[in-house]
This record gives structure tokens, sequence and C-alpha cells, in this order.
């Protein structure tokens, strides 16, 4: 149902957030999928079949923007 989705990869949701970013990192893989914001660094959990619905494009890892923390 998800594809190829690996831990530190970055996503590219279908709406943005409210801070208007629309990456995402991929902090934790479960049951559960762990996202950290990449605009604002909000954490949120959303179980495998919403991320799927939700999910416009996986960005690789080496494409990845590390974000100033």
């Amino acid at each position: 149902m998800l594809p190829d989705l690996k831990l530190h990869d970055s996503v590219r949701l279908r709406k943005p957030h409210p801070c208007g970013s629309y990456e995402w990192k991929v902090l934790r893989m479960g049951a559960d999928i762990r996202l950290e914001c990449l605009g604002c660094g909000r954490l949120v959990m959303l179980s495998r079949r919403k991320l799927a619905q939700r999910l416009k494009s996986i960005i690789s890892s080496e494409e990845n923007h590390e974000h100033p923390s």
C-alpha cells in the first residue's frame, strides 16, 4: 500500500501544513509513521493508510535539505 519509504526520507504531501511547507521528514517507521515538518519542526504521527492517501511524492534521502535546528 505504501511505496518504498525509508527512514530519513523527505516526502511531499498534497496539502500544505499551516506553516506553508509541503515537505516532511520521516523520523519513525512502524504501524504509524512519525513525520517532522521541514518548515516549522512540528511532529505528527500518521497511520500508513493516511500517509498513502496524502502522499504526493517521495524525495530520496540524498536530495534532503538539512534544516537548521
